[in-house]
């Protein structure tokens, strides 16, 4: 019942732009936070941004702070990420996931997406 859907995810060149979407259904949107977080081969799974599903509070992980911008349009119960100024470093499979709280913490969340590549070429 409960679904989240990331898009958006390719292969750009270094300095590039991605947005990513995050469509999601069954559960209360505007209870909720949705978080973005990326897992690049061999390494954790980090925060990158998270926003409220309530008050449109964000936060954001120091790595792309002034680079990546987090969005929500509640009518639509979706989360968006552009990304700017891509680093070959972003490279990491992205994914995003509702929970509670607005927090940066991964076991923290509840329910997640099937996550979406992102590379960045050098």
């Amino acid at each position: 019942e409960v679904q989240l859907v990331e898009s958006g995810g390719g292969l750009v060149q270094a300095g590039g732009s991605l947005r990513l979407s995050c469509a999601t259904s069954g559960f209360p949107f505007e209870n909720h936070a949705i978080g973005w977080f990326r897992q690049a081969s061999g390494k954790e799974r980090e925060g990158v941004s998270c926003i409220s599903g309530y008050d449109g509070t964000t936060d954001y992980a120091d790595s792309v702070k002034g680079r990546f911008t987090i969005s929500s349009d509640n009518a639509k119960n979706t989360v968006y990420l552009q990304m700017h100024s891509l680093k070959p470093e972003d490279t990491a499979v992205y994914y995003c996931a509702a929970g509670p709280f607005l927090l940066l913490v991964p076991h923290e969340y509840d329910y997640w997406g099937q996550g979406t590549q992102v590379t960045v070429s050098s």
